[in-house]
């Protein structure tokens, strides 16, 4: 039996997954809210125990850099440590990896069902690819292609300097940097970035925030009121947040093609994209995707999906646990 985390800064799932002939099968999995506990350790016990189930293999995908079987959470205050967690557990060993990371190594157990296209391209390209996350935060990750296997490899490309296109995006940058120094595309691309934008368009006099969504930022999460808002277009202000967000969406994925030289394709996941699903497959989505002066011809010809299955970070952990034991 393989423990398969997928631990993020607002909900830590986890599952026990059965192997038969290099098949993975779904067994139990249950999600936990992050901020309610002190660390994983806490939520694997609590798990486990509740299972009644011991696991032979695991493997949890965490948000945040991976370091000798170490990470520090990105949107956490956790400390999660791997000898730690194979005590807990009473296993040889327990494997770290980044969130991105076990998403990318889901990526092929992915059914033809599991994944939306947005830019769909002819025949069946091989190479790279690379996996893009708006969430909690921003993750992403590449899978180099080594002539017959994809081999995964993790990054902290989210977190890297956001650039500027046209002149809102100038103010936008500036507005940020007065608020946060820095800026990164994860101020922009996340939950907590698309409030960001919100507050940008409403403090610099770009639209008004209208009361009842005030109050439903105030008693809910202020991202989910913006993008609902947005999806049934009942504020013309969260629509043009939304319709920023995209846009940088599209343009750090077009980057991100061109560093991980993705002619395989790349991938959308994370929480957000399913959810403004329709945003995402309108024209303009791939317009800025491809908008990279003389390497659009390139881009062009890269497939673009977004991931709808929920659980593919959890598989994808399972299925490292697999091969890393192995080897």
């Amino acid at each position: 039996m393989i423990l398969a985390g997928d631990i993020g800064g607002t909900n830590a799932r986890l599952a026990f997954f059965d192997v038969a002939d290099g098949r993975l099968s779904l067994f139990s999995a249950t999600v936990f809210p992050s901020h309610e506990y002190a660390g994983l350790d806490q939520i694997v016990a609590e798990f486990t125990e509740t299972s009644n189930v011991r696991p032979d293999q695991a493997c949890f995908g965490v948000a945040g850099p991976v370091r000798n079987g170490r990470v520090e959470t990105s949107n956490l205050p956790w400390i999660v440590e791997s000898e730690r967690l194979a005590n807990e557990l009473d296993i040889a060993k327990v494997f770290l990896i980044n969130d991105l990371e076990a998403t990318a190594w889901g990526i092929a157990d992915l059914d033809v069902k599991d994944a939306v296209v947005l830019n769909p391209v002819k025949g069946s390209p091989i190479g790279n690819q690379a996996v893009i996350a708006a969430g909690t935060g921003l993750g992403e990750a590449g899978m180099y292609w080594d002539g017959t296997h994809h081999q995964v490899f993790a990054s902290e490309g989210g977190h890297t300097d956001f650039a500027p296109r046209n002149e809102l995006e100038v103010e936008l940058f500036r507005h940020l940097n007065a608020k946060f120094g820095r800026v990164s595309y994860e101020r922009i691309l996340s939950g907590p970035g698309l409030v960001n934008v919100f507050n940008f368009l409403r403090d610099t006099g770009h639209g008004t925030e209208p009361q009842w969504l005030t109050e439903q930022m105030q008693s809910s999460d202020p991202a989910a009121a913006i993008s609902q808002a947005a999806m049934n277009s009942n504020c013309p202000l969260c629509e043009q947040a939304i319709d920023i967000f995209v846009s940088v969406y599209a343009a750090e994925a077009g980057n991100l093609a061109l560093k991980m030289m993705a002619t395989g394709g790349v991938f959308l996941g994370g929480g957000i994209a399913p959810k403004i699903l329709s945003k995402l497959s309108q024209p303009s989505f791939i317009r800025a995707f491809v908008t990279k002066g003389r390497m659009q011809p390139l881009l062009e010809s890269i497939p673009v999906k977004v991931i709808t299955n929920d659980k593919i970070s959890l598989f994808g952990a399972a299925r490292c646990a697999i091969v890393k034991s192995a080897g």
